[in-house]
């Protein structure tokens, strides 16, 4: 019997430091503000929608090319279908665009403090990349993005700090890097931000990158879709059918659909996340605690004296669940899912018991 691994697996699976997802905890006992899921529900049009596609038709393949969903999402972006590609969540289609436009000599460019997951596609794609520091408050500064590169990538808003990069900006990296790709992940952008979608007619080298996980509450359907000039969608359109030619299933492409469509839901979940927001924040900071300014549907907070861990275990021993990522820089911060008024209480409660003790 073969014990040694090196001898079955491919050199790479080694490296691989694979990203680790936020715990899951399907208790109702439990307050779960660690995965940055919606405040509410899906939009009640997505899931009829759902029901009736839930039918006969499932023994059939869906379609490839996922043409009414691309229509949606062109409708609702003011692109046209030929600059919209879909994909099996915002990580798959993340994944190809590694692979389709940062697999070059010159290193990829991306923020020290960032989702972890870009890190783990250059080393699954053998991707050389460089750090750049965020400012000592945490913004991303554009200036050392201005140099040679092989492609630059980033969170807007960034996670898991919140905070927002304004559009003149993402401006200024693009026309530094006419013969980079810049891929900008918007998976928080609903949450109040400004989204760089009008900005691809005019810039060929720009990507964007969302979601359906988040303000639409689907992230049990693994739906996302990157916006671009033809000639990158058609990059992405080359990896995806060289992997897999069906990335999304015939329910999934149904509730995004209605969910597109529904605008009203979208609105109103902004509207009672960005209230939840900033009721937190206001508790946290009462309770001395530096929040970063955040548009996204999480908070990214620090106490003074007192350590990330040491926060995040006293809360997991009230079960209540928040995001600790022990690493260089934000190891004292913790990134706190907006919940629910009730939840979001439940935790300053917690926290004010802790340090009162």
């Amino acid at each position: 019997m073969i014990e040694d691994r090196t001898a079955l697996w491919s050199p790479v699976v080694e490296r691989l430091k694979p990203y680790v997802p936020g715990e899951q905890c399907n208790d109702p006992e439990w307050v779960k503000l660690n995965t940055n899921e919606s405040v509410l529900g899906p939009s009640a049009k997505a899931l009829e929608a759902i029901r009736r596609a839930a039918g006969d038709g499932l023994r059939l393949y869906p379609d490839p090319e996922a043409v009414a969903l691309r229509e949606a999402i062109g409708r609702s972006h003011g692109v046209s279908v030929d600059q919209v590609f879909v994909g099996n969540g915002s990580d798959e289609v993340l994944a190809h665009a590694f692979c389709a436009l940062f697999q070059r000599p010159l290193p990829l460019l991306l923020p020290d403090v960032t989702y972890a997951f870009y890190a783990s596609y250059c080393l699954l794609y053998g991707i050389a990349h460089r750090r750049i520091p965020l400012t000592e408050d945490f913004r991303i500064d554009v200036a050392p993005y201005q140099v040679p590169n092989g492609g630059i990538v980033f969170a807007n808003p960034n996670a898991p700090t919140g905070r927002m990069l304004a559009l003149r900006e993402i401006v200024q990296i693009l026309d530094a890097n006419l013969r980079s790709v810049v891929v900008v992940d918007e998976a928080y952008i609903d949450f109040g931000g400004i989204s760089a979608v009008p900005l691809v007619k005019y810039h060929p080298n720009l990507l964007v990158v969302q979601t359906f996980s988040k303000s639409r509450a689907l992230a049990g359907l693994r739906v996302g879709f990157a916006v671009g000039q033809a000639l990158l969608i058609e990059a992405l359109d080359r990896v995806k059918n060289s992997f897999n030619s069906y990335p999304l299933g015939s329910l999934s492409m149904a509730g995004a659909i209605a969910a597109v469509d529904d605008a009203e839901h979208l609105t109103q979940v902004a509207a009672i996340t960005a209230a939840n927001r900033q009721e937190l924040t206001a508790g946290l900071e009462r309770l001395g605690f530096e929040v970063l300014p955040s548009v996204a549907n999480f908070v990214f907070a620090r106490r003074t004296g007192r350590t990330g861990q040491w926060l995040a275990q006293g809360l997991r021993g009230r079960k209540i669940l928040v995001r600790h990522f022990d690493q260089p820089r934000i190891a004292d911060f913790l990134r706190i899912t907006v919940g629910t008024q009730g939840q979001c209480q439940a935790l300053l409660a917690a926290l004010g018991e802790m340090l009162d003790a």
